[in-house]
């Protein structure tokens, strides 16, 4: 009885701020300021149409779409090519190189912004969709979860796979690959919703609404001496819903990824 109290309690706490977020979004801005805060919201569905006519938010949830599938596609591609070579290949300097990769998730991420910056910049893609897209095609993360991962499984198969006469590049995408799903679907669940929600980079190399995310756009909302909150919280829901949805469907097969993931070294 107490472990499902303590559960209901913790679980209100989570839906608490999305509750909130529904009743803001449709109050007016004196109700949403107003202090104490009101509870009761006057019902004003007007706010999320006021999005529509802020915002270009069609060509803004496309561009979203867009770099949340490229980003996702990209890593569970590469990070499964790289991962699979440190945790299943022998080659010279192997482990110093994996020492190297891993060495970069201590590195603050705001330190490669400048740098970042700058290759877009001579590249002529500042205000495109590629500047979003490229840098977060890999990460060091996506290749330590997958090496986790492939550790985990059984080294039977690949030995049956060789003395059948396949090679790595076989192995890796006929045999690993497939039994890979359940950590390929929870990387790409945590690349999807990082994309989603990424705000600062697009900020630096985008000032074009038209070429803006969602995440970029709705911060444009806020304003320097007063913010439209209920307008805001509406877009910031409708923004939402699409992942929220994402992780419903697909959080039976996150969770079982992330308990999957081995913890061999």
């Amino acid at each position: 009885m107490l472990l499902h109290t303590v559960l209901i309690a913790a679980s209100l706490a989570m839906v608490a701020p999305f509750l909130w977020q529904l009743v803001t979004s449709l109050k007016t801005l004196s109700e949403a300021t107003a202090v104490p805060p009101t509870l009761l919201p006057s019902g004003r569905w007007q706010n999320y149409g006021r999005v529509f006519d802020l915002l270009p938010f069609g060509a803004q949830f496309g561009n979203t779409v867009i770099v949340a599938l490229a980003r996702t596609a990209g890593q569970v591609l590469l990070c499964s090519m790289a991962a699979y070579a440190f945790a299943r290949l022998r080659f010279p300097g192997r482990k110093v190189l994996f020492g190297v990769l891993l060495s970069v998730l201590m590195v603050p991420p705001q330190l490669f912004i400048i740098p970042q910056y700058q290759i877009m910049s001579a590249l002529g893609w500042l205000n495109t969709l590629q500047a979003l897209i490229v840098p977060g095609l890999f990460s060091a993360f996506g290749v330590f979860l997958l090496r986790q991962f492939f550790l985990g499984l059984p080294m039977e198969l690949e030995e049956a796979a060789r003395l059948d006469g396949a090679g790595p590049v076989r192995i890796y995408w006929s045999i690993m690959l497939p039994l890979a799903r359940p950590g390929l679907l929870a990387l790409a669940v945590l690349v999807l919703l990082w994309s989603w929600n990424d705000l600062f980079w697009p900020l630096v190399v985008n000032s074009d609404p038209d070429t803006m995310p969602l995440s970029a756009g709705l911060a444009s909302l806020q304003g320097q001496f007063q913010t439209d909150y209920p307008v805001l919280m509406a877009g910031s829901l409708l923004a939402s819903l699409p992942v929220i949805a994402v992780f419903i469907v697909l959080q039976r097969q996150f969770i079982q990824g992330i308990a999957q993931t081995g913890i061999k070294g």
